[in-house]
């Protein structure tokens, strides 16, 4: 058991040199430890698309992949992604414009405030890299970590069919 002494001589908070890989780009940081990767790509990296909803992995706003799979970035430690490929909202972008799932939430005016859209977009992405976008009930069971406060529900149901039916069950992340 700790006594009075033993807690004062435990330093408050622990950096170390983590190196992220987002979108592509190798990106070095000195972070505490307990940095998550949300704070890590907003405040460090200064990329601001994914959301701060919730902070505590109940919303969706925040969610991202990290190799190719979604997580929710308010859960994940920054140096958990250490190692790994992290794709953010600004990395999901085709070559030549945006990525499908975009413009169908576009064509299908699939957000309304626009807050929850980066978070449902990249779950779109892999939800059909994942090959569940068979159908409308399977798409929003595989949505539903995902909230919008706006009930723009139906117009993002729209969009993911759409998109999957363009790109198929296997739409590239």
């Amino acid at each position: 058991m700790m006594n009075r002494q033993d807690v004062r001589s435990c330093p408050a908070s622990i950096e170390r040199i983590v190196t992220l890989t987002v979108n592509g780009r190798s990106h070095t940081l000195r972070l505490d430890t307990r940095v998550t990767l949300l704070d890590a790509l907003r405040d460090r990296l200064g990329l601001v698309g994914t959301k701060k909803g919730c902070d505590q992995g109940a919303c969706g706003a925040c969610t991202v992949h990290l190799d190719g799979r979604r997580v929710l970035a308010c859960l994940t430690l920054a140096a958990q992604a250490e190692g790994r490929a992290v794709t953010t909202i600004e990395g999901v972008r085709d070559a030549d414009g945006p990525h499908p799932v975009q413009r169908a939430f576009m064509e299908h005016d699939g957000f309304q405030c626009g807050f929850c859209t980066p978070g449902q977009i990249m779950s779109a992405v892999a939800l059909m890299a994942e090959g569940r976008a068979g159908s409308d009930a399977e798409i929003r069971e595989f949505m539903s970590g995902n909230l919008c406060r706006c009930g723009a529900y139906p117009n993002i149901v729209a969009a993911i069919r759409e998109a999957a039916a363009r790109g198929g069950h296997d739409a590239r992340l």
